[in-house]
């Protein structure tokens, strides 16, 4: 009886699969970005392939008008990776309670003021009555900018802020063009598509924060968690698109301001969309602004990341600041 037992338990033996344990599924990734070239690194990677190179399960691509847009919709739980300013990132974490951290960066600087150049020679005559000011609402890079401004040149904060009209970085350029404003802060591609419209950029964001942390890659604590494999694999990507951007830059111009063209036609409201599809985004200024705006790079110096949290904090625009470190994992940029 006992050999008529073992026998069936050894066949079963042999239909055992002896493969080992499974590997584990690749995490969905609902990525987002934000309509500005900051993000180059990740069309480029998008456009040549090397997210589905990697294994990596891109599930959405989403673009954003503004990074506080972005912001908005990480609250929600909607994205779980996201190239995005790390001013909006920071305000998310600090205020929203997003479990998030910042794991590598993408650029340096990437803002700047544009003028008309006939009515505003020096940063003083932003003073001067009539002057109509434009600037992405409170919170965003280009509004801490925006006091960075008063601070340094010691302008008239309440009359400063009276002037301002608050819009995403498009309707500036827009309202510009339009004869609507005099002057405005935004985000790049933008100050260098206003360069070509015949406007001055009075200041970038070298002038006013020396190092500056740009955008950054940020994910979920849970992706982290998770899918630590999916968070070193975004990474590397990241990495190879900066790397592509220093050693083939007309090439990357290219691929972006392609990127950037369609997207445009998905994020602008149709009406604006009509009137700016003349502010064709070439190659030529995608180029222009990512050798000469910004510094691309996925280097992060916490230092910088404190010096911004305590900036919002002292402007009211986060509850409380907090250590650098409670938002950055820069692990996987060190393993690369």
């Amino acid at each position: 009886m006992k050999r008529l037992l073992v026998l069936p338990l050894i066949c079963l033996l042999f239909l055992i699969p002896i493969t080992g344990c499974p590997e584990q599924e690749e995490a969905s990734v609902h990525m987002a970005v934000e309509f500005v070239d900051h993000a180059a690194s990740a069309h480029i990677a998008r456009s040549q392939g090397w997210f589905e190179a990697e294994g990596l399960n891109i599930t959405a691509f989403d673009n954003y008008i503004t990074g506080m847009a972005l912001a908005t919709a990480l609250g929600r739980g909607d994205i779980n990776a996201a190239y995005v300013c790390l001013i909006p990132a920071i305000t998310v974490y600090a205020n929203g309670n997003v479990p998030l951290k910042v794991v590598c960066g993408t650029h340096t600087y990437g803002y700047g003021l544009l003028v008309d150049p006939d009515k505003i020679k020096t940063v003083k005559d932003l003073e001067n009555p009539g002057i109509r000011l434009g600037c992405p609402r409170e919170g965003s890079p280009p509004d801490a900018l925006l006091h960075k401004m008063i601070d340094k040149y010691q302008l008239d904060e309440d009359e400063m802020l009276s002037k301002v009209q608050r819009m995403p970085p498009p309707n500036v350029l827009l309202a510009l063009k339009l004869g609507q404003l005099d002057a405005g802060f935004c985000c790049e591609q933008f100050p260098t598509m206003g360069e070509e419209l015949g406007f001055k950029e009075l200041l970038g964001a070298k002038d006013l924060w020396p190092g500056m942390q740009g955008s950054v890659l940020i994910v979920t604590d849970d992706l982290i968690r998770e899918y630590p494999e999916t968070v070193k694999k975004l990474v590397k990507v990241t990495e190879q698109g900066i790397q592509y951007i220093h050693e083939h830059p007309e090439e990357a111009a290219t691929i972006a301001a392609g990127e950037l063209t369609v997207a445009g036609k998905e994020v602008l409201p149709l009406k604006i969309g009509e009137i700016a599809a003349e502010f064709e985004i070439t190659p030529e200024v995608i180029l222009r602004s990512l050798k000469t705006k910004m510094e691309c790079t996925t280097a992060v110096d916490p230092k910088i990341v404190q010096e911004e949290i305590n900036y919002l904090a002292k402007l009211g625009y986060i509850k409380n600041s907090f250590n650098a470190a409670d938002i950055l994992d820069l692990s996987f940029l060190e393993a690369q």
